[in-house]
């Protein structure tokens, strides 16, 4: 075996040990609310339950149907079948690694390798996948306002929230897009962000004061303006992209709806679906900041407490907010785990 072939051997050992130490604390951090998902299954409708089960199959579909269309837009045909399989692995590694999404465009970077995709294209329709996602879910947050309003019984504080929130993501989106839109401030804001990393970097590892290559970096961001150029070109076709990510929003908070039906709420025992879309959506932007895996602990404390102002008991909230957590990542982890094993190992 060449040393090449070795050094890689070891790297693969070295992934394989990080990700089933990280796994681990996930399983062990979440164990007791493991624990009381199992005893609270005897109170739900299973058969309702298990369309849990299709509405995140179609969040996995949404999901490598909006990076088919994207890559298409660059002048990339990548097969479906691929794209799903990644979409698997990003689940997993996004769950186990709390980066903020960060390991996850990486490692999106990283997999496309594979199909002859330059890394700055993965960034670009990584970053563009989460505008998407943010600009779609402007549309929920809407219905949600509407119905937060005629809801009756929520406070004022939670229809404030909700309406910061949406300001938030428009802002934020459309700050985004400033930025590429321009190879000046592109190269300005990605540059000084760069400098940021490698003075925070450079704390822990004295010796690199420039860990990322700034020079480099900016050749990458050239790249990112060049294909937010091919984008803008044909705004036709993100039609799609965003009606892809609109159902990856969906699916996601009728996952979390689903878990209400199975408790007997949600039919005859109306919980406002407006509570849930929001409560989702500031859980999940709180999720991001955790250094915890899967943002455990800040993702449930925050959604159940945000329900709690919509309205909605605690003694409900609470265990639907666990039981989804907990079988949402019973349904994600375990082939996101294996495909990113075998991935790894397959590697020659």
């Amino acid at each position: 075996m060449s040393e090449e072939a070795k050094r890689r051997q070891r790297w693969r050992l070295i992934f394989t040990l990080v990700t089933f130490v990280a796994f681990a604390i996930l399983i062990y951090v979440v164990r007791s609310q493991i624990a009381e998902t199992v005893s609270n299954l005897a109170k739900v409708n299973l058969l309702v339950l298990s369309a849990m089960l299709l509405w995140q199959l179609l969040n996995y579909h949404g999901y490598a149907k909006l990076y088919q269309f994207l890559f298409r837009i660059l002048g990339e045909r990548i097969r479906y079948r691929p794209l799903l399989r990644v979409t698997l692995e990003l689940n997993f590694v996004n769950n186990v690694f709390p980066s903020g999404g960060v390991s996850g465009i990486s490692y999106f970077a990283l997999r496309m390798r594979d199909a002859q995709v330059l890394a700055s294209k993965s960034t670009f329709v990584q970053i563009t996948k989460f505008i998407f996602i943010f600009a779609s879910f402007q549309i929920l947050l809407g219905v949600a306002l509407i119905m937060l309003a005629f809801g009756g019984n929520v406070n004022r504080f939670t229809i404030l929230v909700a309406a910061s929130l949406f300001t938030l993501l428009l802002v934020g989106s459309l700050s985004l897009v400033f930025i590429i839109g321009s190879k000046r401030r592109i190269n300005s804001f990605f540059t000084y962000l760069t400098k940021v990393i490698n003075r925070v970097i450079h704390v822990f590892r004295p010796r690199s004061p420039e860990t990322i290559n700034i020079s480099k970096a900016r050749n990458t961001f050239d790249e990112l303006h060049e294909n937010y150029q091919q984008l803008k070109a044909n705004p036709g076709a993100l039609m799609k992209p965003l009606y892809y990510a609109l159902i990856c929003n969906i699916a996601e908070v009728m996952t979390i709806y689903t878990v209400y039906v199975a408790f007997g709420h949600g039919v005859g025992h109306f919980v406002n679906p407006g509570a849930v879309i929001l409560a989702y959506a500031v859980a999940s932007f709180a999720g991001l900041i955790s250094v915890l895996p899967g943002g455990v602990g800040i993702y449930e404390a925050i959604m159940t407490a945000v329900l709690a102002a919509a309205g909605i008991s605690p003694g409900l909230s609470i265990p639907v907010t666990i039981m989804y957590r907990i079988l949402n990542m019973l349904i994600q982890l375990p082939p996101g785990y294996y495909l990113y094993y075998r991935n790894l190992h397959n590697k020659n």
